[in-house]
């Protein structure tokens, strides 16, 4: 689990700052989701299953909100998001 940044953010360009503090927060909110899901999965308790998998689905929208933010600045990733797309397309040939 992910509790401190795990790059120096003083070491990074200024222009670049926000798009690695969004990275940094994407990466916080998978590991988030990954953690409720898994913690899911081990119980039977059906209460607390199911808190922990409405969590881990609104930490998957905090994923997509900080991506939203990311795109927008990073018009290069935004890009490489649409080739990957378009490559796992192809390769599997189906309408995604």
């Amino acid at each position: 689990m992910m509790s401190i940044i795990p790059i120096d953010l003083s070491k990074i360009k200024k222009e670049n700052t926000d798009k690695e503090i969004l990275r940094v927060g994407i990466i916080a909110e998978l590991d988030a989701v990954n953690l409720y899901e898994q913690l899911a999965e081990n119980t039977d308790n059906k209460d607390l299953k199911k808190v922990l998998l409405d969590i881990a689905k609104e930490e998957k929208t905090h994923v997509g909100e900080f991506q939203a933010l990311l795109l927008k600045l990073d018009k290069q990733q935004e890009s490489e998001l649409e080739a990957g797309k378009k490559e796992v397309k192809e390769e599997l040939k189906v309408n995604i």
